[in-house]
């Protein structure tokens, strides 16, 4: 059994989110290879590391002083050491290239990756194991894409010779030898990353919660856990807002096999949600979970006999990608269809993109729908469940929320609904409670 590890901002925000890191690590021989993000919060208005150092870059590049923010982050790393009884573990040449690299050539994603580096170095020393930069097996092509299959080879290289490791996230090489980091959560994607090179069992990913909920617990008050989801499933709501994981993550463990097991390190009992490829494994509920997102416009295009023109949805779909927006869902029926866009992207080019509708496709009519939110209703068991969107329909009925438009895929994996901004927690709370509170 092989296992790798990933802790997040929050299991390392202090030394004593590192000692529990530490401990669930040692706990387990199979656990050989450990991916750590930047000190998170460590209590409610505290600046996560990755911050300060975007502040420090930020002010570099505006030629201002960035001593102070600077010495903030060095006074949180020496605590950090202190408190691990690495009180004499010298980070002081990092700090001194990080203020050389601000001073004559500040580099957003340089002083950013910092934080990972850094924490990598410290958790390396606590463990005696070996620090391995990810600048050195992590790449990013000439256009600036992350570059799997040199890196699997790379790296795959350097782990066969190097039984225990720890290789910080989110950053890596660009083609021209600068480091490059990925988007924020991106210390998710290295993990994953680093389970494939590995040929891992199990690529746990360790936050301060026991793995995903059927919601929102912003909006649903305690709700369930969930203890199988599928990539599929997860794909489908980390799409549509579930945060617990980056959805890049998903990739490169998937073209391998190998299972998330989603855990919290405040709760290292608890076992967590494993994601998987497939199962044989019964959901508890019909639905496995629920997530949705505010801010979306509809255009519901209307015209006669529009099934029988050839070429009519690509035109309809160029005349927005031209104008640069995404086409998030696209319902149709006989005579129309519905264009679903994010709001923010759709607004200053409406009229530019109706010009366009109507010069392309000569509709009969164009109708908008503004302030929607889409909320996804995702479960492999509303397959074989029938009722599904009437039970959606009436739990909604009876919290008095007007469905403005429902699209369902034809592999019944998940039903879209869209609702009004105002109606988005009102829904989702009426959803859960019929399928997970009552299960009617």
């Amino acid at each position: 059994m092989k296992k790798v590890v990933k802790f997040g901002g929050s299991s390392l925000a202090d030394s004593e989110q590192f000692k529990k890191a530490a401990a669930i690590i040692r706990a387990e021989d199979s656990r050989v290879y450990a991916v750590p993000s930047a000190p998170g919060k460590r209590f409610s208005g505290d600046r996560k590391v990755t911050d300060l150092l975007l502040d420090a870059y930020a002010a570099a590049a505006d030629g201002k002083s960035f001593d102070g923010i600077l010495g903030k982050i060095e006074a949180r790393y020496k605590e950090i050491c202190e408190g691990l009884g690495i009180g004499d573990f010298d980070l002081g040449s990092d700090f001194a290239e990080i203020a050389g690299s601000l001073k004559e050539n500040p580099k957003r994603d340089f002083t950013a990756s910092r934080g990972e580096y850094l924490n990598g170095k410290i958790l390396a020393r606590c463990l005696g194991w070996e620090f391995i930069d990810a600048k050195d097996v992590i790449f990013f092509d000439e256009d600036g894409r992350f570059d799997p299959e040199k890196t699997n080879s790379v790296l795959k290289a350097r782990l066969d010779k190097t039984p225990q490791a720890v290789i910080p996230g989110f950053y890596g090489c660009a083609a021209d030898g600068s480091v490059k980091t990925f988007s924020r959560g991106g210390s998710d994607i290295t993990g994953s990353i680093v389970a494939r090179a590995a040929n891992a069992d199990v690529y746990e990913n360790w936050t301060d919660v026991s793995g995903f909920m059927v919601a929102d617990p912003r909006i649903v008050n305690d709700p369930q856990s969930i203890d199988v989801i599928t990539y599929r499933e997860l794909r489908e709501l980390s799409y549509m807002g579930a945060s617990v994981l980056h959805e890049e993550a998903i990739f490169p463990v998937r073209k391998a096999g190998i299972p998330i097991n989603i855990r919290n390190t405040n709760d290292p009992a608890a076992p967590g949600t494993w994601i998987v490829e497939s199962t044989a494994h019964q959901p508890k509920f019909t639905i496995t979970g629920i997530a949705g997102k505010k801010d979306f416009c509809s255009v519901l295009i209307s015209k006669a006999l529009m099934n029988s023109e050839i070429g009519f949805y690509e035109r309809v779909a160029n005349a927005f990608a031209d104008n640069g927006i995404s086409i998030e869902h696209m319902p149709s029926g006989i005579d129309t269809m519905t264009v679903v866009v994010h709001e923010s992207e759709f607004l200053e080019k409406e009229q530019r993109v109706i010009s366009e509708l109507n010069r392309r496709c000569h509709p009969d009519n164009i109708e908008i729908d503004s302030d929607l939110a889409l909320i996804a209703v995702v479960g492999r068991g509303m397959k074989n469940t029938r009722g599904t969107a009437g039970r959606i329909f009436s739990a909604l009925a009876h919290a008095h929320v007007n469905v403005r438009m429902i699209d369902q895929g034809s592999s019944e994996l998940n039903i879209i609904i869209a609702v009004a901004n105002d109606d988005f927690e009102t829904a989702i709370r009426a959803i859960y409670d019929i399928f997970v509170t009552t299960q009617l």
